[in-house]
């Protein structure tokens, strides 16, 4: 997903996910990450800012395809986007931020092999945060299951306590997600169709759904402003060395 604006970036003039990390786009982080993982299709869901965004993926990534959200309602409806796509596609689909770019091979690898050992329809990728604001809270039932996941927006203060949080990766069965995903309604607290709620109704439906954690709140952290961009690219920087001692 690449199409939103970054509205508290510095210069909106260009799409967020087209700030560098190391000197590349964020968005050419992810789309690497695809194709290390041998994804195919790849498709991108771009939006604001569309035209410097494709000229990027057609000149760095010319195999992948690009559907586009004309108006920005929300995680699920960008994801249904891509139906056109993949609608010959009948597997797994990864579903991943244009904004989160340090999310390793070796985690993705990891949420897919807990899906598909859990024979899930659906999984999430999960990490506990010692200051979980701003993001959405994953809800266990008393055996440790996945009950819902919560925008920080529509929960409760009880909820809002929680500090394991939806990191915004998932996999998908694609045939479930697209049949379930038209079943999304906008009534919460930013009036959008958010793709977490796929997982309560396919709770409902008794399906299967499964989470997946990872320790390193690093990896799945996405950029909404400047500092969080710099404190990613200390990080990478970091790693980086520390990958080629």
């Amino acid at each position: 997903m690449a199409a939103g604006q970054g509205k508290r970036m510095a210069d909106t003039s260009i799409p967020k996910v087209l700030y560098q990390i190391g000197g590349e786009p964020m968005l050419g982080h992810v789309l690497r990450l695809c194709s290390k993982l041998e994804a195919s299709p790849i498709v991108c869901i771009i939006g604001y800012g569309r035209e410097a965004v494709a000229d990027f993926i057609a000149e760095s990534f010319p195999s992948v395809k690009t559907a586009i959200q004309q108006q920005q309602l929300g995680t699920a409806h960008a994801v249904q986007q891509a139906e056109s796509a993949l609608k010959s596609f009948d597997g797994d689909v990864l579903i991943l931020s244009g904004d989160v770019p340090l999310l390793t091979e070796t985690t993705a690898k990891s949420l897919i092999a807990e899906h598909r050992s859990k024979n899930a329809i659906a999984t999430v990728l999960s990490v506990n945060l010692t200051d979980p604001m701003g993001y959405g809270r994953i809800i266990r039932d008393e055996k440790g299951n996945l009950s819902r996941i919560v925008e920080e927006k529509d929960a409760t203060p009880e909820e809002r306590k929680v500090t394991e949080i939806n990191s915004g990766i998932y996999v998908f069965d694609a045939k479930t997600l697209f049949s379930i995903i038209g079943q999304i309604d906008r009534k919460n607290a930013q009036g959008e169709y958010y793709l977490t709620d796929t997982f309560a109704l396919l709770i409902k439906q008794n399906l299967p759904v499964a989470i997946a954690t990872t320790n390193d709140p690093i990896e799945v952290a996405g950029v909404n402003t400047k500092d969080q961009l710099a404190v990613l690219e200390t990080e990478y920087q970091k790693r980086r060395l520390s990958d080629n001692r």
